[in-house]
């Protein structure tokens, strides 16, 4: 039997990043992150996978939204799939990196990397 984190550890919060095309590598992370015993925030909706409509002020609010969960992070986690990272992802970095919150890269992750 595997043993589990103890209720006196805190684990990590690991907030993740990333266009939202990329469904299924967010699907695959926050899974991943889950088992190594992480707390994941995520997006609340994958609009460019799912092609959801957003208006101009919804993707604006979404977005500080988000930022919003990168404040409760310890890190984020960028799904760069394909090294691929959008304006909106960058913004995201950049305002982690502004508040001292490390940044992990999906294209860089390897199995130390929990």
């Amino acid at each position: 039997m595997t043993s589990s984190p103890s209720v006196s550890e805190e684990p990590e919060v690991v907030c993740l990043c990333g266009s939202t095309k990329f469904k299924d590598a967010y699907r695959a992370e926050n899974q991943r992150l889950s088992l190594n015993g992480k707390i994941v925030l995520s997006v609340g909706l994958f609009g460019h996978a799912d092609d959801v409509d957003l208006s101009a002020a919804e993707k604006d609010m979404l977005d500080e939204l988000h930022k919003r969960k990168i404040d409760f992070a310890d890190r984020i986690h960028v799904i760069d799939v394909d090294g691929y990272v959008g304006e909106s992802t960058q913004s995201e970095v950049e305002y982690a990196r502004a508040h001292d919150i490390p940044v992990t890269w999906y294209s860089e992750r390897t199995d130390e990397t929990k």
